[in-house]
């Protein structure tokens, strides 16, 4: 299953800002327990599947899993050795931008010890610092 837009109005964009706070998406709206950013970056759809790979397993048909966030932004590269100039590079990647606060993850319908140990294998394949939160808090 790979995370990527079916059509987008333009296939190549401009960086655009990875700074400030999440202002949308930074309370559980789905389940008990969630993963929040504690920094801003991308997230790129390979580690987004990765995490989900991961959660799935951990799941496996107790619990349901929830992603909050979509990689909607085309990352471009340009070749290796490739002299400057000759126009914006091909598209490489997709990500979608996090920012400080966001809720990227959440589960619902497991034991919190259980939701902690899952998350805790999560972060491990995500680039952001993270933290475990839940409704009780």
């Amino acid at each position: 299953m790979v995370m990527m837009p079916k059509r987008v109005k333009y296939r190549k964009l401009q960086r655009g800002s990875r700074r400030g706070l999440a202002t949308t998406g930074t309370d559980l709206a789905f389940g008990e327990y969630g993963l929040k950013s504690l920094e801003n970056g991308w997230l790129k759809n390979t580690q987004i599947e990765a995490v989900r790979v991961i959660l799935a397993r951990q799941l496996h048909k107790g619990g349901k899993l929830w992603i909050r966030v979509f990689p909607d932004k085309s990352i471009t590269k340009k070749p290796a050795e490739v002299r400057m100039g000759k126009g914006k590079g091909d598209l490489d990647h997709w990500v979608a931008v996090i920012k400080r606060g966001k809720v990227v993850f959440e589960l619902g319908g497991v034991p919190e010890e259980y939701a902690r140990q899952c998350f805790r294998l999560a972060a491990y394949k995500l680039p952001l610092k993270t933290k475990f939160v839940s409704r009780t808090h």
